[in-house]
């Protein structure tokens, strides 16, 4: 780690200054919590900031489709066992915001900072980062995010040769292939319950294997590798064959593998599995996902899913029928506008639920719904859909903009 001596330059200063005046009159005009238009002020009048910013910390960046944000969260936990973290925990993922968190402190040793998939290799190429983790990548926004081979290339070239430790999914082949041209990989076997994205080879484009939990190209032999973490039911095992009980708080398989990735990034650092995950222990709900609140005398828990990985995931993790389940789907620049994605989910494990759609996209969904013979109503917002429910307890699934038009309303 570099010496503590003051990495910003006067003009440095200047910007964070500024960028934290203007972050402040956005969250004062309430229009959010300026994190985002606060880095483009600082950036704008230092566009070294980020490097600087990152300078005295150890990075560690977390880049996906599905998991970063709740990944960065346990990560960021598990190291504050070794001294003091900062961190863009509420998912502003872009450079913007990624150096509005980095500004916020500056007594920090630890930077754990989640990335959008496409600004992965800038912002390691700024931050010179110890370590990276790569967990799975998916489609997602398919109107406008490139397919996923594409991405998992730009990661390959960006990570190139770089020094950090690279802590990467050995179940999901795009991420091996990505991660392959780092020297340095600690390969976790997390699992992969999403396949349709790696049908073909990333390498040849052959058609891959699947064999139980295994996969390879059948044309040019690229292959698995051998992991030495992975998730194994409740527990974590490491390199050395032990293995460690995983204490979380947060629901569903698909955390315990964010878990087991962050275990593996922690011994990175010199924090051991069983100190990690303990930690992990106190993170309860991540930017509203998985809380329960009390709205109209009903139960509602919110969950987030943004693309057909994440929809599968949630559907594993709610209560059995006959819950009743609220679906919410928009379409707005942030989710990308293209809904056709809705046809890659499988909506029949919702079968035997009671399901409420609403959302700017609720008759797409419906269509959807009605194909997959589902037995549903179509509501106006989310006060009628929790009128339509009995007492109890409701799982609320949204995606991104809808989650947030959710949180908003009931008060999360």
């Amino acid at each position: 780690m570099a010496g503590n001596s003051d990495p910003l330059t006067p003009r440095a200063k200047i910007a964070v200054t500024a960028g934290k005046a203007v972050a402040a009159a956005s969250r004062a005009a309430g229009r959010g919590s300026g994190s985002v238009i606060g880095g483009r002020v600082a950036l704008k009048l230092d566009p070294d900031l980020l490097a600087r910013l990152a300078q005295n910390l150890d990075v560690v960046l977390v880049s996906a489709t599905n998991g970063k944000t709740t990944t960065t969260r346990l990560i960021a936990e598990a190291l504050r066992a070794a001294g003091p973290v900062v961190s863009n925990a509420l998912g502003a993922n872009m450079p913007a915001g990624i150096t509005s968190a980095l500004a916020g402190s500056s007594e920090a040793r630890y930077g754990v900072i989640e990335v959008d998939e496409k600004y992965l290799a800038g912002v390691a190429r700024d931050t010179d980062p110890k370590c990276i983790a790569l967990l799975n990548l998916s489609r997602d926004q398919l109107d406008r995010a490139a397919e996923t081979r594409m991405l998992a290339e730009n990661w390959r070239e960006g990570l190139a040769g770089s020094k950090a430790v690279v802590v990467a999914n050995a179940d999901d082949p795009l991420v091996v292939w990505a991660a392959s041209s780092s020297p340095n990989v600690v390969w976790v076997a997390a699992g992969q319950m999403w396949k349709d994205d790696a049908w073909s080879c990333p390498s040849c484009g052959g058609v891959m294997q699947r064999p139980g939990d295994d996969w390879f190209c059948g044309e040019c032999g690229f292959r698995r590798p051998t992991p030495s973490w992975a998730l194994s039911g409740d527990h974590v095992l490491d390199p050395h064959g032990s293995a460690w009980p995983i204490h979380l708080q947060l629901p569903g398989r698909a955390n315990k593998a964010n878990a087991a990735s962050s275990a593996a990034v922690a011994a990175v650092f010199g924090v051991p599995p069983q100190v990690a995950l303990e930690r992990m222990y106190q993170v309860q709900a991540v930017a509203g996902r998985y809380d329960v609140v009390q709205f109209q005398q009903r139960d509602l828990r919110l969950l987030l899913a943004k693309n057909p990985a994440g929809w599968l995931e949630t559907f594993s993790l709610i209560d059995p029928p006959p819950t009743p389940v609220i679906l919410s789907v928009n379409a707005r620049g942030a989710d990308g506008t293209d809904t056709s994605w809705l046809w890659d989910v499988d909506y029949t494990r919702l079968t035997g639920h009671p399901i409420c759609v609403i959302g700017d996209r609720k008759l797409d969904l419906a269509v959807r719904l009605e194909v997959a013979n589902q037995h549903f109503q179509v509501c106006e917002n989310i006060d009628q859909a929790v009128q339509m429910c009995p007492p109890g307890r409701i799982e609320v699934i949204a995606n991104y903009t809808a989650f947030q038009d959710l949180r908003r309303r009931v008060g999360n």
